[in-house]
């Protein structure tokens, strides 16, 4: 099979890459390296990186002419700064819409992509939160821009399957609190926790269900979660037992932020209905691996779409 990945050096994209190649495939990646690597994907014989951003309309076009794919895994997005609405619009939207138009002219049969949870807001009326319910991205440019893309995917009449995200960490997360947790505490700098619970999910438990969407199984909309959350404190607590850091710190406990949300559990019951049952594997088996990972190759970033205090 030929796969496209935007974003493929990129967290996600690069471990679906890596499986893809493994069992033979053709894999043609794009990414901007705004959040990126290249480092994350070694050299392969049926592997392609095109560095570069999918909001170039004869990029995009031009690339998926020549290479024909079968399936477009799509993980490229913008988040790194709360406040750029321009770059977030430019690659969640623009770069949707340029890539989904290309997708139908030149017959691309399944389109794979990833969502947010807070398309459902940050107080959502359900706990766990099921399909159906209304959502509401206006907290934060991230959702908004990332809610558009998904309703712009189903106005494209392609086949597609999106994922809704609970938190995906593991080797190569640059964003949310677990690589500015490794790095503040392998500095000896403080760090403060909000009062916040999270479903931490790790990203080899959802690259075999991403490659199953790719084979055909499924159709519309998924969540992928665990269907339980923990404390922030808890994925703090593991991150300094990674770093073998005996006592603990004590870490500055502080209220949630206006645009956090306290919880956004995601109802999995479909998922695994379709795709079959998911074994999760543990938080510190989780935290461990991203902090192997860390020691070897840096965290690349520690970025979110929260606005932080200057002096966090």
């Amino acid at each position: 099979m030929r796969s496209l990945i935007t974003g493929g050096l990129g967290q996600i994209g690069s471990h679906v890459a890596e499986q893809l190649l493994e069992r033979g495939d053709e894999v043609l990646v794009i990414d901007n390296l705004a959040t990126g690597r290249r480092e994350n994907l070694a050299p392969a014989e049926k592997l392609r990186v095109e560095i570069g951003c999918i909001a170039e309309r004869g990029r995009v076009d031009a690339l998926i002419d020549e290479f024909r794919p079968e399936v477009i895994v799509h993980a490229a997005a913008s988040y790194k700064d709360p406040d750029d609405w321009e770059a977030d619009t430019r690659t969640n939207v623009t770069g949707t819409v340029r890539l989904l138009d290309a997708a139908r002219r030149h017959g691309v049969r399944r389109v794979i992509y990833f969502q947010t949870a807070l398309c459902y807001g940050t107080h959502p009326p359900q706990h766990p939160v099921q399909l159906d319910c209304p959502r509401d991205p206006t907290a934060s440019s991230y959702a908004i821009s990332k809610t558009t893309a998904e309703d712009y995917l189903v106005l494209s009449g392609l086949d597609f399957v999106s994922f809704r995200l609970a938190n995906v960490i593991g080797p190569r997360n640059v964003a949310g609190p677990l690589p500015i947790f490794f790095q503040r505490l392998s500095d000896g700098r403080p760090c403060f926790v909000t009062r916040s619970r999270r479903d931490f999910v790790f990203v080899r438990d959802l690259v075999p269900v991403v490659l199953a969407a790719c084979d055909g199984v499924g159709a519309g909309v998924y969540h992928f979660s665990s269907g339980s959350d923990v404390a922030i404190l808890e994925l703090y607590e593991a991150t300094a037992r990674a770093l073998d850091l005996a006592p603990i710190p004590t870490p500055d406990m502080r209220a949630l932020g206006p645009d956090d949300a306290p919880s956004i559990l995601l109802d999995p019951i479909r998922t695994f209905e379709d795709f079959g049952p998911v074994t999760f594997t543990p938080l510190q088996e989780m935290v461990d691996a991203a902090v192997a990972d860390y020691r070897a190759n840096g965290t690349g970033g520690g970025h979110t779409h929260l606005r932080l205090d200057k002096d966090s």
